[in-house]
């Protein structure tokens, strides 16, 4: 367990060059961050690559210390961490309302909701971080790697409590392991996206009389990364949800339905798996959602009680002089709230006025009003409740996408009882009054969704803070700096992807190609929810069929939670299997088989030797998480600036050395390249230390 610095020590924090240093690693991961969601609907959580690049980077500038690296890992954590807001907010241009990203709005959205998700949590610190048993994963595993990579060989007076080094003091805490996994990703993934020598993906199709299969598979390596970041259960409930995707439904339906005149039938397969199959991969992630907040109902319930008592009481006043039990006052905590709430009205009002500016007063007012009310009253009861279910059950595995589409259900209904119960949309434009629900429900949304994601993450910052020994206020200070750096970044980097790539259903120009298009899955699903409620238009059947689909699965995974064991089926997950292509789900479930095959070469290894298997497997395991961080790194970066040459030259492929024809052969290099790579990683990260 992490070794906390004393209250009486004296150590820089909050230093002008960690925040910059802070912002810089914000930039790194939250563009990647975006990349990768938009292409996969994951992101990666960002705070231990930070605090080993932040150690590289620190310990060699004079007076460095783990309280500093503590708060650069933590403010690059709460930017990635907002990165989750783009599961929301591209379904603004799906439904055509937006052609672009404007920078104030989303960045004014993304610092509210991030700021609010600061806020609202500080007041749980106390009673859920240092009075509470509750286990924060993430947070604990952020604090030991600070206290083991911020130690020298033979002590160092930076570090009052370390007199005497470690087994495995002296080396360098991993920034090699992400630079080669990220450089190796970057050569790869400009080779295939930038001068296409190598080929993306694969796919073969068959066809059984009517019925078409297709096997394929994407040569992503972030995504070999996330897989191997999501580990073996997981991998494996998305292979049986691509399964029951491609293997069952899609040529069940291709067999029953004719296909269209001239349509081949690869293309008849692709169309009944976005119009339909995906609806059932829809329902069977919204019953796992609902699941998941059921079983956490009472911690749920917990935690806002225990929010509002720690309002009620004194834990939030700036009174003590114990520098480690030191919050935000609850003064700058209320006065910050209603000023952060007052500008949300404003951007409310601009974006309705936009949206219709001949709407009624009465009606703009009451929209404007109700939307800050529930955006505030909701953001702060979900806060609670993520904040407990991050301590819970980790961050990484707290359902933000379960409670994007439970916010966005329960915004759709308030506004369209709004509408049904006044008459002021009538005198509209049809289109307008057809779009201005919709648009507005994705826009509080994505309020909320800040609010969530940055919940999860901030209690897991502070529990690191309180393992290290670090001032609350202090780190409550970089998390809003970390909120404000992303909510800046994020847009541009929106704007960039959208403009070389386009999204699924939003294409910034005609011609282009959408095969390249970015999925945006989370954001496709809470836009086609909200048309639907508005509309009356969902597949209902197949979202029947996807919520009965879940239901049978919760039954298999409760009952093999009883069993004891590892094995799991988790329901979320095999959801996210039928809902996205294969192509993106086989290079997740290679890394995750990846993963499992080095975990077990590393136990059996340890076995042989009579060593204990979890001290002999740490450090290896630890490699294998920062090459993976960087693999994803280096891809989304490169997908990033390759974004912007093609934005540009306004040409889809501006650094392409070969042509159409060059397509067979890019797919028999590009699975050897990446076979070659997988093999790599494996090789690496169970290699035997020197010495």
């Amino acid at each position: 367990m992490s070794t906390p610095i004393p209250d009486d020590a004296r150590l820089p924090e909050l230093t002008l060059r960690g925040v910059v240093l802070g912002a810089l690693i914000t930039l790194l991961f939250t563009a990647s961050n975006v990349y990768l969601g938009l292409k996969v609907g994951l992101t990666f959580a960002s705070a231990i690559p930070a605090a080993v690049i932040s150690m590289a980077v620190l310990r060699r500038l004079k007076g460095a210390n783990k309280l500093e690296n503590n708060m650069v890992q933590t403010q690059a954590s709460a930017a990635g961490t907002l990165s989750a807001i783009i599961f929301v907010l591209p379904g603004l241009l799906m439904i055509g309302y937006w052609q672009g990203f404007p920078f104030w709005q989303t960045t004014a959205i993304c610092a509210i909701g991030g700021i609010l998700g600061v806020l609202y949590t500080i007041p749980l610190r106390r009673v859920m971080v240092v009075q509470s048993d509750l286990p924060y994963p993430e947070g604990i595993a952020a604090a030991e790697i600070l206290d083991v990579g911020s130690r020298k060989a033979g002590g160092d007076s930076a570090y009052p409590e370390s007199s005497t080094p470690r087994p495995d003091e002296g080396a360098e805490p991993g920034a090699k392991e992400i630079a080669i996994g990220a450089g190796v990703a970057a050569l790869f993934s400009f080779a295939a996206g930038g001068l296409r020598l190598l080929a993306e993906s694969v796919s073969v199709w068959f066809s059984a009389g009517r019925a078409a299969f297709q096997l394929s598979t994407g040569f992503s390596l972030a995504l070999v990364g996330a897989g191997y970041l999501v580990g073996i259960v997981g991998g494996v409930a998305m292979l049986i949800g691509t399964l029951i995707a491609w293997g069952v439904a899609v040529p069940w339906l291709t067999s029953v339905t004719p296909a269209a005149a001239g349509q081949t039938l690869s293309e008849a397969a692709m169309m009944l798996w976005a119009d339909k199959v995906r609806f059932i991969g829809a329902g069977t992630i919204g019953i796992a959602a609902v699941w998941t907040l059921a079983t956490l109902f009472k911690p749920m319930v917990v935690g806002i009680r225990t929010s509002f008592g720690a309002i009620r009481g004194e834990q939030g006043r700036f009174h003590t002089q114990v520098r480690t039990e030191r919050d935000l006052p609850a003064s700058v905590i209320l006065s910050l709230t209603l000023v952060l709430l007052a500008l949300l009205a404003v951007v409310f009002g601009l974006f309705l006025h936009g949206a219709a500016p001949s709407l009624a007063a009465g009606a703009f007012w009451t929209l404007t009003l109700g939307s800050v009310l529930f955006a505030g009253v909701f953001g702060f009861l979900i806060a609670a409740a993520c904040g407990y279910m991050a301590g819970l059950v980790g961050s990484s595995s707290s359902p933000i996408s379960g409670i994007g589409i439970v916010g966005i259900i329960l915004v759709s209904l308030m506004l369209l009882g709004f509408t049904a119960l006044s008459d002021s949309l009538d005198a509209l434009d049809p289109a307008v009054a057809r779009q201005l629900p919709t648009a507005l429900a994705l826009f509080i949304t994505s309020v909320i969704l800040a609010v969530a994601a940055i919940s999860n993450d901030n209690l897991q910052d502070l529990k690191t803070g309180y393992l290290v020994g670090a001032t609350p206020w202090r780190q409550q200070v970089a998390l809003i700096i970390g909120c404000l750096v992303g909510a800046l970044v994020i847009p541009p980097v929106l704007s960039l992807l959208y403009n070389a790539y386009g999204f699924a259903g939003a294409m910034p120009r005609e011609g282009m190609d959408p095969s390249q298009a970015l999925g945006a899955p989370q954001a496709s699903l809470m836009t086609a929810i909200v048309r639907g409620v508005f509309a009356h238009d969902l597949e209902w059947s197949m979202i029947g069929i996807g919520l009965a689909l879940g239901g049978v699965l919760i039954l298999i995974d409760q009952w093999l939670a009883k069993r004891g064991g590892a094995a799991r089926l988790p329901t979320l997950a095999v959801g996210i299997g039928i809902y996205l292509p294969p192509s993106i789900i086989m290079p997740l479930v290679i890394g995750a088989i990846l993963g499992w095959v080095i975990d077990r070469r590393l136990r059996q290894r340890a076995s042989r030797r009579g060593l204990d298997v979890e001290a002999a497997a740490e450090r290896p395991r630890r490699r294998g998480v920062l090459l993976a961080s960087g693999l994803i790194v280096g891809e989304s970066l490169v997908g990033v600036l390759l974004a912007g040459v093609i934005g540009l030259s306004g040409t889809t492929a501006p650094l392409a050395l070969v042509g159409d024809d060059f397509a067979a052969t890019a797919q028999w290099l590009g699975l050897a390249a990446f076979v070659a790579v997988c093999v790599g990683f494996y090789r690496r990260v169970v290699a035997e230390p020197r010495g």
